[in-house]
């Protein structure tokens, strides 16, 4: 069982900047592949980006086409904390927020991952 809570959201203009931050219980977290997945009002839950366990040295990242090259997801396994840091923001950023954990390395879709945090709103304004 992992629980998860999220944090770092709020109101930022566009072309600014914010880190999201999960923290997550259990000993089990350097586990679970990480994922960060973002609703907007009225429209599904997407993928945002995802980080691997640890692999030796390396943990390998996977980001949507829409924030590749603006947002950067790294973890912090002593800490059991991911984070999602957010750059050169944009109002359709504009969403709620979701850390989620999962088994299955790879996945994109919300269905794959198994524990979920309540979520965090990140506004971008015009």
């Amino acid at each position: 069982q992992v629980q998860l809570v999220e944090s770092g959201g709020g109101l930022v203009q566009a072309g600014g900047s914010l880190s999201l931050a999960c923290a997550a219980s259990g000993r089990t977290f350097s586990s679970y592949a990480m994922g960060w997945f973002r609703q907007a009002p009225g429209k599904e839950r997407e993928f945002v980006a995802a980080i691997s366990w640890s692999r030796g040295v390396t943990y390998y990242s996977d980001y949507s086409d829409s924030v590749k090259g603006r947002f950067t997801i790294s973890r912090d396994d002593a800490k059991n904390t991911v984070y999602l840091q957010m750059n050169s923001l944009k109002p359709e950023d504009t969403a709620v927020y979701y850390c989620a954990a999962t088994w299955a390395w790879g996945s994109r879709t919300p269905d794959k991952y198994d524990y979920w945090g309540q979520g965090t709103q990140v506004t971008v304004s015009s």
